[in-house]
């Protein structure tokens, strides 16, 4: 678990340097081209694992993590591992909100599992 701790955290700092310095063009062809690895069924990690190892990493990372950047890390953390994750960009009108979460077969996997009810879907990558 130590090992996919600092995985994570390190994904988020390498994303951090990409929103910071980059545009979100980047970040955005960077989830979309993540590859999913294929991986036997043995060896194919828990998804739960996963996203309690990122939210591990959010929890010891430097700075406030943002839903785009933890999205992110986890969606390419779960391709890593065998898994067909989407980063999913959504929004509401009134008031005014986004957020972003990661999917797997459209299942909420890194958030709450109403987030697709409440926010209308702008983006899957």
């Amino acid at each position: 678990m130590k090992r996919l701790i600092l995985e994570s955290w390190l994904l988020l700092l390498y994303l951090d340097w990409v929103m910071h310095w980059q545009e979100f063009e980047d970040l955005h062809q960077m989830v979309r081209h993540a590859k999913c690895r294929p991986a036997a069924t043995a060896q194919l990690r828990a998804v739960t694992e996963l996203c309690r190892a990122m939210d591990y990493a959010c929890v010891f990372y430097v700075k406030r993590v943002l839903c785009l950047q933890r999205s992110a890390a986890t969606t390419i953390l779960l391709r890593r591992y065998g898994w067909s994750a989407e980063m999913v960009i959504g929004a509401q009108i009134l008031p005014f909100k986004s957020h972003a979460w990661c999917e797997i077969n459209g299942e909420v996997v890194n958030d709450k599992p109403y987030m697709k009810d409440i926010y209308q879907v702008l983006e899957r990558c």
